[in-house]
């Protein structure tokens, strides 16, 4: 596994929890250690949402039958 893929499946794994935090406690971590609505709050969401978007791509390219 290649470093932008690790960094990439870290994130999403910190954005899981952080949704699950939210969907039972009601509990946003990120906004409470960045601030709510705050840049480096936004900054997080964003490069958890890119990290979806990256791994969605590696999926695609591990998935997709090998052409010859």
């Amino acid at each position: 596994m290649n470093a932008l893929n690790l960094l990439t499946l870290i994130l999403l794994i910190v954005g899981g929890l952080n949704w699950g935090l939210v969907g039972f406690a009601g509990f946003d971590l990120v906004a409470a250690i960045f601030g709510d609505g705050s840049v480096l709050a936004r900054i997080v969401y964003a490069l958890v949402g890119l990290s979806a978007a990256w791994q969605i791509v590696a999926a695609n390219k591990r998935m997709s039958p090998a052409t010859s």
